[in-house]
């Protein structure tokens, strides 16, 4: 099995109002992403974007903004 780390953001505050208006999001909460080596020893971050999330879990627009950090920090974590 190659290299993978899971990295795990999780805010109650932010995910409760989601999961409220759409339950079907907690599957999906905590947010997650995970850093894997492939077969070239490349490095890769890999995260479900909040506008997948929006579109599969039918969250309104006013409501991205709680899952929306996770770019952010997945920025942050391939500095």
């Amino acid at each position: 099995m190659r290299p993978a780390q899971l990295l795990i953001f999780g805010n109650p505050k932010a995910g409760t109002p989601l999961m409220i208006v759409s339950p079907s999001i907690a599957i999906d909460l905590p947010l997650k992403a995970l850093a894997w080596e492939d077969g070239d020893g490349k490095v890769w971050l890999s995260y479900n974007k909040p506008e997948y999330l929006k579109e599969r879990h039918g969250i309104p627009k006013e409501l991205l903004k709680n899952i929306s950090a996770i770019e952010a920090l997945a920025e942050k974590a391939v500095e």
